[in-house]
């Protein structure tokens, strides 16, 4: 690789990352429900596109594999905390910090625990279409599924979601 090219990878990546960082926090945050974790996954996203910049065959296509790789590091992620959950003893819950009770509202939090609910792809379809405002098509692309399948996870997750949320009112 050439300084020049290097150059422009580091260019290219700095406008990808002041971009989009933000939104990629956020998508990772609503699916690991950890903002601290969803920040290392996105830098560790970044980092990896960076050691690759010379296979991305289109540059224009950098935010939709940082989303990717933002979903499988999440997926992986969670892999992972279902099996140390399994091998950690009981303890009582963190309570939330009175930042977070402060800037949730009661419906924003019963819709977040009846989200909890929702079976992973459900759960994941949701967040890329309505915390990500992703079409269709983006989130078949980012989860690697066809978008009957995103229809399909949607239309399930919407009627689990509002039958829960009618029990509860």
């Amino acid at each position: 690789m050439t300084h020049e090219s290097s150059w422009d990878a580091d260019e290219a990546l700095t406008a990808v990352y002041t971009a989009h960082y933000t939104s990629l926090v956020r998508l990772g945050s609503l699916l690991l429900r950890d903002t601290g974790s969803a920040e290392e996954i996105v830098q560790d996203a970044f980092v990896a596109m960076h050691g690759r910049w010379h296979r991305i065959r289109d540059p224009h296509k950098a935010l939709a594999y940082l989303r990717t790789a933002v979903v499988n590091r999440c997926r992986s992620r969670q892999r992972h905390l279902v099996v140390v959950d399994k091998h950690t003893p009981r303890t009582l819950p963190d309570a939330p910090s009175a930042e977070q009770a402060v800037l949730r509202t009661a419906e924003t939090d019963r819709v977040i625990e009846a989200m909890r609910t929702l079976p992973e792809k459900q759960r994941t379809v949701m967040v890329l279409r309505y915390y990500g405002d992703l079409s269709e098509a983006e989130i078949a692309d980012t989860m690697g599924i066809s978008r009957g399948s995103v229809k399909s996870h949607a239309a399930r997750a919407t009627k689990s979601l509002r039958q829960l949320l009618e029990q509860n009112v």
